[in-house]
């Protein structure tokens, strides 16, 4: 298990994050989300102990990962531009890696030959897409522990996409802990998720039991309705003529009893699916109009 405690981290007079508390599962896919800026990446470099924090710790099964080598050895940090000298190529990442890792030769021959990746190319040579699926063959060969991956899914294609979210669900008794822009890809593996936002978790928990507790209703009435006049508060609320559209969290037959206190002409529910969740805690908080 990922125990963060009171973690805090500021550059200068900047505070980045403040007091971050999280659990995270063994062998679970966990998703990290809030806007650019949010500190999704200095957040992942402290768990990976490339960065210290200003205080607070991350621990791994009970040990704090800050200067542990032992623990380190059971983690693998992707982050989003990851460093490379200018005559690297796969193979001399393969042979790195196999010194720290116990590296999965044909996993990665599977993936060698499905990203048709070239070993003896530089990897400065390679576009941005195929420097990732190199990298994120190499961090699936690896078989760690811990899997962290910062801006997983930044420049794959579908087809590497689809095969990348295989890889993770498929490495059996791996933590992986993923940020991403590419929330649907995220719905499709992660059971658990975080949303920072000011430097704080602002929002976390299982995505499944989330989306239950929040519902999205088209609803059209005899004249235009007032945001004032719903009975109940609204993440999110849009009215075109007579018809309003709505999230809102709460119990779903409350919530549908509330509005037939105002007898619409139809009340339709819609499906709310975890992008939209996350646009709808943004607008909440201001950062969209």
């Amino acid at each position: 298990m990922i125990t963060i405690k009171g973690l805090k981290k500021s550059y200068g007079p900047k505070k980045v994050l403040q007091d971050i508390c999280l659990s995270i599962p063994d062998a679970s896919v966990f998703g990290l989300v809030g806007i650019n800026g949010a500190g999704k990446t200095t957040l992942l470099r402290m768990m990976a102990d490339v960065l210290r924090p200003d205080e607070g710790t991350v621990e791994y099964d009970g040990e704090n990962i800050a200067g542990n080598a032992k623990k380190r050895k059971e983690l693998f940090f992707l982050p989003d531009d990851p460093y490379y000298s200018a005559g690297t190529t796969v193979e001399k990442l393969v042979e790195l890696y196999k010194s720290f890792y116990s590296f999965d030769d044909e996993l990665f021959a599977r993936y060698e030959k499905l990203f048709s990746l070239e070993r003896r190319t530089p990897v400065r040579n390679f576009s941005k897409g195929m420097k990732r699926q190199a990298f994120a063959a190499l961090a699936l060969a690896c078989r760690p522990k811990y899997l962290l991956l910062d801006e997983a899914f930044d420049g794959l294609d579908p087809l590497a996409r689809l095969e990348l979210k295989r890889g993770i669900i498929s490495l059996e008794g791996t933590t992986a802990v993923i940020s991403s822009h590419s929330l649907r890809e995220l719905e499709d593996i992660c059971s658990g998720f975080a949303l920072l936002d000011g430097g704080t978790v602002a929002d976390a928990g299982d995505i499944a039991e989330t989306l239950g507790k929040v519902h999205k209703f088209q609803a059209a009435f005899d004249g235009p309705v007032a945001r004032e006049q719903l009975p109940f508060d609204c993440l999110t609320f849009e009215s075109e003529g007579r018809v309003v559209r709505i999230v809102v969290r709460g119990e779903r037959e409350e919530v549908i009893s509330a509005l037939r206190t105002l007898s619409p002409i139809f009340v339709e529910e819609v499906k709310v699916d975890f992008e939209e969740l996350f646009l709808c805690e943004v607008k909440s908080r201001g950062y969209l109009s």
